[in-house]
């Protein structure tokens, strides 16, 4: 392989994500929920640069709070390029620049996002050559949504999360976002989750450690109708993001008021996910949100996986 072959800096943009279902079973010995949810990656990316250094470094713009998007090893992407480099025994660092546009503790994956940019970017740049079912091995290592972000396009995920398969999605569903200026901790909705659970007694006390995607759900993405995928959407942890942050219960029924024709907690939130009828119908609501004050920003979906940038 000629000296060319490594570059110097690698680019990586990976997509953020929405769950247009979620299912939330029971609590496995290890912590970990089981799931069956649907994922699908929307137009909203994240962006990393691995460039060369003998050390592992990292820095972060597009945030409005420093503090809010740790550069240490609490960092998924730099959890990622270590994973990467002790898997493969490469000796060197990196430094990986991280250019953020999906919301930090949105509910949206972009930490997931950055690890799997991160995966790929340092992949490519220290010629290891990974076969992609050994990246995807490393992904599920760093949590449930980390392989998605990697593949892109729509799918159902069970067990964790982690385990993949592909979903037909016909043609564009175009979404509105409602972002918030705080984020919801993951670990904190799912213990509320348990909690509420337990006070209200709404899951059995030996809940299933396996789930299924509904069939509506898999019909209606499969039919690329948006009116058949809002009637299906669902997301077991919206009591509890709302329970937390009531406020979002507002902005549903604003969105709802403006046209959309579904909204729900994206992941554990706080971002609000909204399913609009037409590209025109969604530039409609988000001009309507933005007018009431939201942050409204008009995404589509389904879209491809962390891809390399020229």
């Amino acid at each position: 392989m000629s000296l060319a072959a490594f570059p110097e800096s690698v680019h990586v943009r990976a997509p953020g994500k929405i769950n247009v279902y979620l299912g939330v079973g029971g609590r496995h010995d290890d912590g970990y929920h089981a799931l069956a949810t649907v994922f699908q990656a929307v137009s909203l990316y994240e962006d990393v640069i691995a460039t060369e250094s003998d050390d592992f470094t990292l820095s972060v713009s597009g945030v409005d709070d420093a503090d809010s998007v740790p550069v240490d090893d609490r960092n998924l992407a730099m959890r990622a390029a270590k994973m990467l480099a002790a898997a493969t025994g490469f000796v060197g660092g990196v430094h990986l620049e991280l250019r953020k546009s999906v919301p930090v503790a949105g509910g949206m994956g972009g930490g997931s996002a950055d690890a799997a940019a991160a995966l790929v970017a340092c992949d490519v740049l220290w010629g290891t050559a990974l076969p992609p079912q050994r990246l995807h091995e490393l992904a599920a290592r760093l949590g449930a949504d980390v392989p998605f972000a990697l593949h892109g396009g729509t799918a159902v995920g069970t067990g964790r999360g982690d385990q993949l398969n592909p979903a037909l999605a016909r043609g564009r569903f175009d979404w509105v976002l409602v972002t918030s200026d705080e984020g919801l901790s993951t670990p904190e909705i799912y213990a509320r989750l348990d909690e509420h659970r337990a006070e209200t007694g709404s899951l059995a006390d030996d809940p299933p450690l396996s789930l299924d995607v509904p069939i509506p759900v898999l019909q209606a993405l499969r039919s690329g109708d948006p009116r058949s995928l809002a009637a299906s959407m669902f997301n077991d942890l919206e009591a509890a993001a709302l329970l937390a942050r009531p406020a979002l219960d507002e902005i549903i029924k604003a969105g709802l008021d403006a046209g959309a024709l579904s909204g729900i907690v994206s992941g554990s939130g706080p971002t609000i996910a909204f399913l609009c009828e037409t590209p025109a119908s969604a530039e409609y609501v988000q001009a309507a949100l933005r007018d009431a004050g939201r942050q409204a920003l008009h995404v589509h979906g389904p879209v491809a996986g962390a891809r390399i940038i020229a």
